[in-house]
């Protein structure tokens, strides 16, 4: 399943999908820079030292790629352990290189990059989950990974499933050993549309290491394309149960649900919505929208559910017209639908219209009991609306039932200064994209006078956003500390440039 990834290097970890045409959309892994990456010279480019810019890092690891896709993994394999051993030491760098490189077949590299973390509280949660997911039973030798990684890319990238899977099966030796082996066997059988073989090898893999998610994640796959795809519900149903600790993975799990409904569906309108939901958990929201319109049908009781999920898509792409439009028809639909209803809501909070945004939320959680998401925004407007003690007090109690509510910790690190650090970095150890809880870390580090782990957190947001008026704030905060007041100037006024309403940064520039 394609996933989205934030890396270090550039603004995003945003991955190239292809038509759905093949069905295997799911299993291809990532081009982590996306389509308007620029295009890179691959011939010339000497590894070199790599540090904290968008450039370096970026070429070295768009370099190794290419080469990884182009079946040159020997190659790809150096280039990719020279960088983990040279870049300059991040802990945010090295959790998205342990998953990436776990991702693509290279569980020897994500060991490597792990190794390298020094701040567990940050990355025990992620690194628990990467391991859960895609690790094999035994340690592969390094010459396997890498003659594994061949037969991946040119299952994957090179059209060369048949071969590269039929050259596999020889090595009897390395399939009696290996699970691993044997998922690469499926995954290739399932790409040449071999149903039988590829569900007969995944059994091989997960007889050999019943944990594996990845695993059950593929035989998913295979269920959904043979005879009885509504068998594949089933272990959709099992993953799901699964205990993540990320949103990263638990994200994987409802995007893998929504591939496998949108195959096993044989109604055209519930296949569309299906996949325009599965876009949506892509990150691919132009795709998601495209999918939902050819979703739309004479029946009210599935047009309920796309104009909701049309809403949340437009809202996220900030096109908040439509996405009044969507919900409000949604809404005339089903008055109980607590996708409509959070939109409605997210609207009305938007607008500063604090006591009708409540009364949506309140409606959301009464008609949706399985997610902390209702419930935070209730607390968050009841703040808006200066009950800070009742919103205190479901941010807690949030916190007693979802053990992934890591907006509940940063919003309680945020009120309670003997949790603040403790609990900003539970929110990243759960989520470590949320740019917000880096943004105070680095405030935090700040206000400790910890230059150095200052500089580094807000970095970090930066890379995530660099359009994050708060990161230039701090910025100028760190500069006049130094006495760098022209440099401090201009930070200030780049924040208001990108925020014209900070008031902090009109206090320190006396406007």
């Amino acid at each position: 399943m394609r996933n989205k990834f934030l890396f270090l290097a550039l603004i995003s970890f945003l991955t190239a999908n292809s038509s759905f045409a093949d069905g295997f959309d799911s299993i291809k892994p990532a081009n982590p820079f996306g389509p308007n990456s620029a295009p890179v010279n691959t011939i010339a480019m000497p590894i070199k030292k790599a540090t904290l810019t968008h450039n370096s890092i970026h070429n070295q690891y768009v370099i190794a790629f290419d080469r990884f896709m182009q079946s040159n993994v020997r190659s790809a394999y150096i280039n990719f352990k020279i960088l983990i051993e040279t870049m300059s030491p991040n802990d945010y760098a090295y959790m998205q290189m342990a998953e990436r490189m776990a991702d693509i077949g290279f569980f020897n590299l994500s060991d490597l990059a792990a190794s390298k973390i020094e701040d567990k509280n940050l990355s025990d949660f992620l690194v628990g989950d990467i391991k859960s997911y895609y690790y094999p039973s035994k340690k592969l030798k390094t010459d396997d990974e890498v003659y594994l990684g061949e037969v991946f890319s040119n299952i994957i990238y090179n059209d060369q499933s048949r071969e590269a899977t039929s050259e596999l099966v020889k090595n009897t030796a390395l399939l009696a050993e290996s699970d691993y082996a044997n998922y690469i066997v499926a995954l290739g059988y399932l790409k040449s549309n071999n149903i039988i073989n590829a569900d007969l090898y995944i059994d091989n893999a997960i007889k050999m290491n019943p944990q594996n998610i990845n695993y059950k994640k593929l035989k998913a796959e295979i269920l959904s394309q043979g005879k009885k795809p509504q068998n594949a519900i089933k272990m959709v149903d099992y993953i799901k149960s699964q205990k993540f600790y990320t949103t990263n993975f638990i994200k994987k799990a409802d995007s893998l649900e929504q591939y496998v409904l949108y195959k096993s569906k044989k109604n055209y309108a519930e296949k569309m919505y299906h996949l325009g939901y599965y876009y949506y958990y892509e990150g691919e929201l132009a795709k998601s929208i495209r999918s939902l319109q050819g979703a739309i049908s004479s029946k009210k009781k599935l047009n309920k559910d796309v104009y909701a999920l049309m809403s949340r898509v437009y809202f996220d792409m900030q096109d908040y017209e439509k996405a009044q439009d969507s919900a409000v028809k949604a809404h005339k639909l089903n008055s109980n639908n607590s996708i409509a209803l959070l939109v409605l809501g997210d609207l009305s909070y938007r607008d500063k219209d604090y006591k009708t945004a409540l009364k949506y939320y309140k409606d959301a959680e009464s008609n949706d009991k399985l997610s902390w998401i209702c419930p935070i925004k209730v607390a968050q407007t009841y703040e808006q609306l200066g009950k800070e003690k009742k919103a205190l007090e479901i941010y807690e109690k949030i916190l007693k039932t979802y053990s992934d509510a890591y907006l509940a910790y940063y919003e309680i690190a945020l009120k309670d200064k003997t949790k603040e650090f403790a609990y900003l970095k539970k929110a990243i150890a759960i989520n470590s994209n949320f740019k917000d809880a880096w943004i105070d870390l680095g405030r935090v580090a700040f206000e400790r006078q910890d230059i150095p782990e200052a500089k580094k957190y807000l970095s970090i947001a930066n890379y995530i956003d660099e359009n994050d008026f708060r990161y230039y704030y701090y910025q100028g905060l760190i500069a006049k500390s130094q006495g760098m007041s022209n440099d401090a100037v201009q930070y200030f006024k780049k924040s208001l440039r990108l925020n014209p309403d900070y008031q902090p940064a009109k206090e320190e520039l006396s406007l």
